[in-house]
């Protein structure tokens, strides 16, 4: 079984941070909290520990990682020819939930960029991982601490319950909180594109340094994990519908349940008492779909629904980060 500690998320004990970081030095894995999601671990200098975070959560080849540095100086290990535009958006959002694309230093392990020239980047904000960062004296890559292709996890029991026996060691700091992944930004394009969209936006980056782009081709999507194979998907199908009045909501899930049990995830109310339904009321906001979504997902796996019906939310602002990973878990033929 893989060893939990459970840590204070705003003092975090020395003695367990140095556990964790004796094993990342060693060349093992350790999941721990961001403010995003939680994150799997391994010395991003260090090719054979980088390739059992992939081996671990049976993630494609072809999938880029994020490297976590714990300060300014340390980006110097694994980037190159940082940018003015680069370094006004480190001094605006980091550490927070903004990565950037960069070119790759050699010495960082190849597998980290899928064997690309670019390397993707970000100071994360929580004392955990910014403590641990520190203490194994190495820039750390990881990915969400998840199975490929699972909901990411935003509490240390997900983690367990994907990654139980695969890895060394949990690190639980309790459940995170933003809940989905970070923005993911190209900045060795002219003008910088959106690989990923998350919780800093792009009128927040326009703000900070000018026209930005979003991504628009597969060679562009390459260089940003989460963006090309399929994501952040529970076990039961999902539909997701967009702009629907509750009367249409509810014919629906009632059509549905013709064929098995559902799930509803949203922020209408739908009057169906039957035992083969099972609904998970969110707020109408970005912030609480974000931090309860991939939760959500997982407990109606547990519950052994059939199908997941969710309800759409504005793709304004921050919910265009939502959005976007609501319509990654759902199939193409299963939006509305």
């Amino acid at each position: 079984m893989t060893l939990v500690l459970k840590l204070d998320a705003d003092h975090p004990q020395p003695e367990l941070i140095a556990k964790a970081a004796s094993i990342i030095q060693a060349g093992g894995l350790v999941a721990f909290p961001t403010e995003t999601v939680y994150g799997l671990g391994a010395d991003a200098m260090n090719e054979r520990a980088v390739q059992r975070i992939f081996e671990a959560k049976g993630r494609p080849a072809d999938n880029p990682l994020i490297v976590h540095i714990c300060d300014r100086a340390m980006l110097d290990l694994v980037a190159e020819d940082v940018s003015a535009k680069a370094e006004a958006l480190i001094a605006a959002f980091w550490p927070g939930p903004l990565t950037l694309v960069l070119r790759r230093d050699p010495r960082v392990a190849e597998s980290v960029s899928a064997g690309l020239a670019t390397v993707a980047v970000r100071i994360p904000n929580t004392r955990i991982a910014s403590e641990l960062i520190r203490r194994a004296a190495t820039p750390i890559a990881a990915p969400s601490a998840n199975r490929s292709g699972r909901p990411s996890p935003t509490t240390a029991a997900h983690v367990a319950t994907d990654l139980d026996g695969r890895i060394d060691m949990i690190l639980d700091g309790g459940k995170t909180k933003i809940g989905i992944e970070s923005t993911v930004l190209d900045m060795t394009s002219e003008p910088p594109v959106i690989l990923r969209p998350g919780w800093v936006t792009r009128e927040q980056l326009t703000n900070a340094i000018g026209q930005v782009g979003h991504a628009a081709s597969i060679e562009e999507l390459k260089r940003s994990p989460g963006t090309r194979h399929m994501h952040y998907s529970p076990r039961a199908r999902v539909l997701l519908v967009e702009l629907k009045s509750p009367a249409s909501i509810l014919r629906k899930c009632t059509d549905l349940l013709r064929e098995g049990k559902v799930g509803f995830i949203g922020h209408t109310s739908v009057p169906i008492s039957e035992p083969g339904f099972s609904t998970i009321f969110l707020e109408n906001s970005a912030e609480a779909y974000a931090r309860s979504i991939y939760s959500a997902f997982r407990e109606l796996d547990e519950r052994g629904v059939d199908v997941i019906v969710v309800e759409g939310i504005s793709d304004e602002d921050e919910g265009a980060a939502v959005m976007d990973r609501l319509r990654r878990a759902a199939s193409s033929f299963d939006r509305e």
